[in-house]
């Protein structure tokens, strides 16, 4: 089960309905599509194809799946406050979906500070017995990075707007990130819960000049490898 909330899910299957995203009868191949609000202090109302997909978006929040007809969608954000979609608005931008994939949209902020909106695909493929997928995902306006645990690098040198994924055992892990080559913590530390057959996608967000840097998680279970 997706982590969602009943009221999101309300509006999400109502923005379904309303883009037609619900398979056809040709059966056109569709994706599963989140999205991530990064973009600080910005609240908006996410459009696909001219129709609201989500009203009033929060920065730091995700939201999905929807289920999306594969091929380009046009993604723009308004102002929260707009009225159906109308004037200029903040970011736009096209968007390929890949048919029977699992897609996170995220709308950010470059290492220079420009919003903008990336793509990327989520590696949903099962995951060993007692083992969790974590992926952390650079999106935030800030140099590289390093992620460490125990005060020691995993990862290092990720850069805007990239992304490595680790194999883990599940549990509790405790991260921080701090500046490539360096161990004074940026964001967090902070701990992940990560439960064996899940994958965790973790995006770090915001501005480290603004000094408004956080983390947004979408975690997709029931990836279990019955095998082992």
């Amino acid at each position: 089960m997706r982590r969602l909330t009943l009221a999101l899910g309300g509006v999400l299957a109502a923005a379904a309905t309303t883009l037609g995203v619900s398979a056809p009868a040709t059966a056109q191949e569709t994706a599963a599509v989140y999205v991530v609000h990064g973009i600080p202090d910005t609240p908006v109302d996410v459009y696909v194809d001219g129709a609201r997909l989500l009203d009033d978006f929060q920065p730091g929040s995700p939201a999905g799946p929807v289920d999306v007809p594969s091929g380009p969608h046009d993604v723009a954000l308004f102002p929260a406050d707009a009225a159906d979609g109308s004037g200029q608005p903040l970011l736009s931008a096209t968007q390929e979906v890949p048919g029977g994939g699992n897609v996170t949209l995220v709308a950010h902020l470059t290492e220079a500070g420009q919003p903008t909106v990336t793509p990327f695909v989520n590696d949903v493929s099962q995951v060993p017995a007692g083992q969790a997928r974590l992926v952390v995902r650079h999106t935030a306006a800030a140099p590289a990075v390093d992620v460490l645990a125990g005060g020691s690098p995993v990862i290092s040198g990720l850069a805007n707007p990239g992304e490595k994924a680790l194999q883990v055992p599940a549990g509790t892990v405790s991260a921080a990130v701090a500046a490539a080559g360096t161990t004074e913590p940026v964001i967090g530390p902070a701990d992940l819960e990560l439960k064996e057959g899940t994958a965790t996608f973790v995006h770090a967000i915001g501005s480290l000049d603004a000094k408004n840097l956080s983390l947004v998680a979408v975690t997709v279970d029931g990836l279990h490898n019955p095998t082992g």
